[in-house]
């Protein structure tokens, strides 16, 4: 986090300086990571947690329908939640509830090996998180605006990264026989003492819905429906198809490349394992190089190409015979669909006023994460009847529809170069 004073008292500043802005985004890839921490690090335990309760896999299952199902309501939520109290404080209350749904957890498992509460515990976890990933993504748009470059794929990368050390922290804890209801707390805690620290370095603006002291605001009812007006924006919706086809290529690998490398190309576990790994880190690659070819290029352009790989690597992957065209292939694949979300969120925030700006981002971070947790199970119903080679060529066809959608992505205002 880039050392300065903490930006409370400037509220929607209309020139911050370059300290402030980078202490802007630093707090903003603090809050990416906490999301990707709190996600891997339940997913590291899961096999601790049911050897706690003895549940079988579709207690599992069912188990894990609570966090999507919070995740659904969370996203719904999220407009409310901005035009209500804010993004600052929403991040905060949003990564609270996430923190307090990982220590119900760890208590259901270890200490009560009660699945009841597991599930509570995951709807709270799901619920903030998937209210804080849209309130991080309108911030994290705004921000990059300000500051003048692409960044929304460097954030996505943050949230890889998360994802990364929650994993590297649950195998350790798993290794050193650690009970999870220890192991989360201590994640729990860890996610609110950074939450509390980061906030600080968020600018308190008025048009993210955040509180102007002594100065009357818009009802929040009024504010509302501006949000849902952004749904009438026909650009916003192609922006949209972009996060759809892209999102659901990229929930879909997370949850059936491994299965699919197996039960589809006969190969075993570990190499079920190991070509899921490669496709996560071509994701954070790609991310990680992202803005900066988007700055060069733009971003239709690397859309289109991106789809274009994203077809190549699928369809190396379905129909491919040998290991290094099914390696091509995951790496192509991993590479077409990691832009999609980032490019259209800051598409989506594209615009002159940034209370417009929030609203759509909300919108169509809604459809994206939506694609997230409709897509593997739709995969599944159509593997189970057609196999999963076969189903994933429904991905094909939306990828192609995204790179079809992407000139409604093209660049429509310039950012303020940052402060000196």
């Amino acid at each position: 986090m880039s050392q300065t004073t903490p930006p409370d008292s400037k509220i929607d500043s209309p020139v911050r300086s370059r300290r402030e802005l980078l202490a802007w985004r630093n707090a903003v890839f603090a809050i990416f990571f906490l999301s990707g921490l709190s996600i891997a690090s339940w997913v590291a335990r899961i096999p601790a947690v049911r050897d706690d309760t003895g549940l079988s896999l579709g207690g599992i299952g069912l188990v894990i329908f609570g966090m999507s199902a919070g995740s659904v309501l969370g996203l719904i939520a999220a407009p409310w939640v901005l035009a209500r109290i804010g993004a600052r404080r929403g991040m905060v209350a949003a990564l609270f509830l996430v923190a307090i749904g990982v220590v119900v957890v760890g208590l259901g498992s270890t200490v009560l090996a009660a699945p009841a509460v597991i599930f509570l515990g995951m709807a709270m976890f799901g619920f903030g998180n998937g209210a804080c990933d849209v309130m991080m993504n309108v911030e994290g748009a705004l921000a990059e605006r300000e500051n003048g470059r692409t960044l929304m794929p460097l954030m996505h990368a943050f949230f890889s990264f998360g994802t990364m050390a929650g994993a590297g922290i649950g195998a350790l804890a798993s290794g050193l026989a650690v009970p999870v209801a220890l192991h989360l707390l201590v994640i729990a805690a860890l996610i609110i003492g950074a939450a509390l620290w980061t906030i600080r370095f968020i600018p308190i603006r008025e048009s993210a819905g955040d509180s102007r002291a002594g100065q009357p605001r818009e009802p929040w009812r009024e504010r509302m429906r501006h949000s849902l007006a952004a749904w009438s924006d026909v650009r916003l919706i192609l922006i949209g198809v972009i996060m759809l086809g892209m999102s659901f290529a990229e929930g879909s690998a997370n949850d059936w490349l491994a299965l699919a490398t197996v039960d589809g190309h006969g190969y075993d576990n570990t190499t079920g394992a190991l070509v899921f790994g490669l496709f996560v880190t071509a994701m954070t690659v790609s991310r990680v190089i992202g803005g900066p070819v988007l700055d060069r290029f733009g971003r239709v352009p690397v859309l289109r190409v991106c789809a274009a790989l994203g077809v190549l690597g699928l369809l190396a992957f379905i129909y491919g015979t040998e290991t290094w065209m099914l390696l091509t292939g995951v790496v192509l694949w991993g590479f077409g669909c990691a832009l999609g979300f980032p490019v259209g969120m800051s598409a989506a925030a594209d615009v002159d006023d940034d209370e417009a700006a929030a609203a759509r981002v909300s919108a169509v971070a809604i459809i994206g994460y939506c694609a997230f947790l409709a897509g593997p199970p739709l995969l599944g119903f159509l593997g189970q009847h057609f196999g999963i080679l076969n189903a994933l060529l429904v991905l094909l066809v939306l990828m192609v529809l995204a790179g079809l959608a992407a000139p409604s992505a093209r660049e429509r205002t310039k950012v303020s170069a940052p402060a000196a």
